[in-house]
């Protein structure tokens, strides 16, 4: 088995700061679950899963981060890597901003840097998987060089899995 690095939990680029979770995040991170319109979790319940995000970055050595405006200060959603419906040798990018954020290159900022973090940890290669329904998050992951592999069907609707080497 290989060992990998641990991905640098602390990123910084021209506008974001992508940084460990604290607590003090869950009622932000309530709402943006909120704009997926399945309902509003509770910020008890967010509290839990925040602490399962750190514990498996403990474990992992990769992390889900959340992004915050380096001027405005505020939360806009997270971005990191994660096992998702891969493997820890091949994690997922995964993001997602909240609505007011989309449009201005955010996302793309924020993934270009965990790019670069997988690349520190010594990976080869990256997946994320996407709704088909999702064109702006497929135009951010296509101008960061990732290729679709294929597209599977799964209860709500068609997923397309799309790849990316690492230097």
């Amino acid at each position: 088995m290989t060992t990998y690095e641990t991905m640098p939990f602390h990123l910084e680029t021209e506008r974001l700061i992508l940084r460990p979770w604290a607590e003090s995040d869950a009622a932000e991170f309530c709402v943006l679950l909120s704009e997926r319109g399945k309902g509003t979790p509770t910020v008890e319940h967010i509290r839990t899963s925040i602490a399962e995000l750190l514990t498996a970055t403990a474990t992992t050595g990769i992390a889900l981060l959340p992004i915050q405006r380096r001027d405005e200060g505020d939360f806009i959603g997270y971005c990191g890597l994660i096992i998702g419906r891969s493997t820890l040798e091949e994690p997922e990018i995964a993001y997602e901003l909240f609505q007011r954020a989309h449009g201005r290159g955010y996302a793309t900022e924020a993934a270009r840097a965990v790019l670069d973090a997988a690349v520190a940890t010594g990976r080869k290669r990256l997946w994320s998987t996407v709704g088909a329904w999702n064109t702006p998050s497929l135009r951010v992951l296509e101008k960061l060089g990732f290729e679709r592999d294929h597209v599977s069907t799964e209860d709500n609707g068609e997923v397309v899995w799309l790849t990316r080497s690492l230097p």
